[in-house]
């Protein structure tokens, strides 16, 4: 008998899911790959169920730095919605540009205390944030890193993350208990804080699919303004952007790739397989945050980042990836070069697969820094 992560029941599950799915380029009779971007594309943007967010808010300078060859600047705007969105914008010290930019995302991890200083650096680093770069990142703040390679680099906070994470003082003392917010001296209550996040993910959930929307979508719409705050500086060529990230971040550079064409070329790590993967044998390792309900009948998650095509593309994956099932990693990298193949674009698309657990360490930053290089510098 198969094991499968709700037993008995996943091969029929599994067996209903269309292969390719109704949207796919894949299909025999799509032939009309600029028409089946605009259909298929509607169709995510229709179930992502995007929140409006409105105009691009006001942005605040709250702080300036320098730090090892950078220039830093703290910003914070307000969604009409939550606490404000902070942010750093670093880029190589006195730059003027115009210069590319890269949209930085970061990580989940299991760690909701924590944003954009996963992937950041600048002056004392808390030391949770240490073993994360060093677990994760090889050692390497690598949004930093790529600044100091000639780009404008802007992180923001995720939803809900960081500055936009879930304050305990805000929810019922019933979902709480006796926990409190923690501050950054708090290690064990940032602990607790994470392990409480992550419960509250099935809360937050259904939360948003009773407020009419998803999950990706309110990460796409957040993602969104973030681009057009990058967009708009004046060092900046808009013409000229990039977005990566690994893991959450790598999901997000799903949807954002998949849907803004303003991303010129995206790099998603530790984030690909398909959605027959998350049913019979992922889905406990993944949040709340990846699904959408009703897509994997349409679009094969390698699919959503497919809709970019003929825009540059790389994936990168571990095969010891305890996320991911490594077949079904390697299924998702044929399905995108069958799309790339199938728009005639197939020097557009790459896939690496590299030994050790689940990361994005200092020789996948080398590749993924050079691909950015090639697409948005050459």
């Amino acid at each position: 008998m198969t094991h499968t992560v709700i037993g008995a029941y996943g091969p029929w599950f599994a067996d209903r899911l269309p292969d390719p799915p109704v949207l796919s380029l894949r299909r025999d009779d799509v032939t009309d790959v600029a028409a089946w971007k605009e259909a298929a594309r509607t169709r995510l943007l229709e179930r992502l169920a995007m929140p409006d967010l409105g105009a691009t808010p006001s942005v605040t300078v709250t702080q300036t730095c320098y730090h090892d060859g950078l220039d830093i600047e703290h910003l914070s705007w307000q969604l009409p919605y939550g606490p404000p969105t902070q942010a750093l914008l670093l880029k190589p010290a006195g730059a003027s540009g115009p210069l590319p930019g890269i949209l930085a995302l970061h990580d989940h991890a299991g760690n909701k205390y924590f944003g954009l200083r996963k992937i950041t650096r600048e002056g004392d680093q808390h030391p949770l944030m240490a073993d994360h770069q060093r677990d994760y990142y090889g050692g390497r703040a690598w949004a930093n890193e790529i600044a100091k390679q000639g780009y404008v680099v802007l992180v923001p906070d995720a939803f809900p993350f960081g500055s936009r994470r879930v304050r305990l003082a805000d929810v019922p003392a019933e979902l709480c208990g006796a926990l409190a917010d923690p501050q950054d001296h708090d290690i064990a209550g940032i602990a607790a804080y994470n392990a409480w996040a992550g419960n509250h993910e099935t809360v937050m959930s259904k939360s948003l699919i009773c407020g009419g929307t998803t999950w990706p979508g309110v990460f796409l719409a957040e993602d969104r303004v973030a681009l057009d705050i990058l967009c708009a500086r004046p060092e900046v060529d808009p013409e000229r952007i990039g977005c990566g990230g690994l893991s959450g971040g790598g999901m997000r550079t799903v949807y954002l790739g998949g849907a803004d064409e303003r991303i010129r070329c995206a790099v998603c790590v530790g984030l690909m397989t398909t959605w027959r993967d998350c049913l019979l044998n992922k889905s406990y390792t993944h949040t709340w945050m990846l699904y959408v309900p009703l897509l994997p009948n349409e679009l094969d998650l390698p699919e959503i980042l497919g809709l970019r095509v003929p825009l540059p593309t790389m994936v990168l994956n571990n095969r010891q990836d305890r996320l991911f099932t490594l077949s079904e990693m390697e299924r998702a990298d044929e399905i995108l070069a069958q799309v790339y193949a199938k728009a005639e674009a197939p020097e557009h698309y790459r896939c690496h697969f590299y030994d050790g657990p689940h990361k994005f360490d200092l020789e996948m930053q080398d590749d993924a820094f050079a691909w950015f290089d090639r697409w948005l510098k050459e």
